[in-house]
């Protein structure tokens, strides 16, 4: 499923989907980032934590699992 992204944190993230998802679905997610210039694409396993019903769409939070060293120093590298 794709979603659009509405705010990124060290221990997870927001998006808005078409469709609603469970609270505490695992699953993975994969999104891009731009670190010094270059496009960088990282998955992480992840647990919904909310999902809200928001006009015409859902509000999906996701808190990252088990998170990788490098995954974990490329979002607090993006975040600064």
């Amino acid at each position: 499923m794709q979603g659009r992204t509405l705010d990124i944190g060290a221990s997870g993230m927001s998006l808005n989907f078409d469709h609603k998802l469970e609270v505490n679905h695992l699953g993975h997610v994969s999104f891009e980032l731009f670190l010094d210039g270059k496009a960088q694409i990282l998955t992480c396993r992840s647990k919904v934590s909310y999902c809200i019903f928001s006009g015409d769409h859902f509000k999906i939070g996701f808190q990252f699992m088990n998170l990788d060293v490098a995954i974990l120093n490329a979002i607090t590298k993006f975040l600064r």
